[in-house]
């Protein structure tokens, strides 16, 4: 017992000022995460030109209050970004590593994006214009994002065509490719949602696979894309955001 509580207090039966620092830099981390959700709410409701005072107002504190956890607008729109980051690999991911057959992935894949952006579509504009209410924000995490997810598909896709005895010098491209279309897609929907979701989706997924089929069959190589594939390549994300393929 004694052992124990050496390990959390010091020498006069107080905290250690490790364990106070940590414990304040847990409240602190915490309190960030309660206001990026208050952020969100707020950005549902005013749109994409939400200012710091909604923020303030939706969280139930002033200001003064927000910006001891922000130090800017910048810093609280790289927090929403990191949280949009977390919202889309959390609902992507799993979706591009299903173990089904080619065109229900790619399917569910891409549903798993226009779900998200269909649940946010304030954040996903706020984050592509760069602006928090007046002021023009230099981080470009949709960019950023673009390039992981490109990454990964592309050693995905590099994968398969090895597997298949194909030339895979064209993955990079193809997974770029990919990518730039189903956003840009994805824009044009957002505002103009002339089709369902559902609709997009079949859409694009018919797309994506024609592409595929057509250059695996200009080299011999026919894939039934409602049969599981026997070898099913996973996409993973490093540390630091690098993608590889598992």
């Amino acid at each position: 017992m004694l052992a124990m509580a050496d390990r959390v207090k010091g020498h006069t039966g107080k905290l250690s000022g490790d364990a106070r620092r940590d414990r304040w830099k847990s409240h602190r981390a915490a309190r960030r995460e309660e206001f990026v959700e208050a952020a969100l709410r707020a950005l549902a409701e005013h749109g994409p030109d939400v200012g710091m005072e909604h923020v303030a107002a939706e969280a139930g504190v002033t200001k003064p209050v927000l910006y001891r956890h922000f130090t800017d607008k910048a810093d609280l729109f790289v927090a929403l970004g990191q949280r949009g980051t977390e919202i889309l690999f959390e609902r992507l991911i799993p979706a591009m590593n299903r173990e089904e057959a080619p065109l229900p992935r790619i399917r569910k894949s891409l549903d798993a994006f226009f779900s998200i952006i269909e649940e946010y579509p304030n954040l996903y504009r706020l984050l592509v214009r760069r602006t928090f209410g007046d002021r023009r924000i230099d981080s470009d995490i949709v960019a950023e994002d673009k390039g992981v997810i490109a990454g990964a598909l592309a050693s995905l896709l590099g994968d398969y065509m090895r597997a298949f005895k194909l030339d895979s010098g064209g993955a990079e491209v193809w997974g770029h490719g990919i990518v730039g279309m189903v956003q840009n897609v994805g824009e044009w929907w957002l505002e103009r949602r002339t089709m369902s979701r559902d609709a997009v989706v079949e859409y694009l997924a018919a797309t994506i696979w024609a592409a595929i089929d057509g250059t695996m069959r200009a080299h011999g190589v026919s894939v039934d894309p409602n049969k599981p594939l026997e070898i099913n390549k996973l996409v993973k994300l490093g540390d630091g955001g690098d993608a590889a393929a598992g």
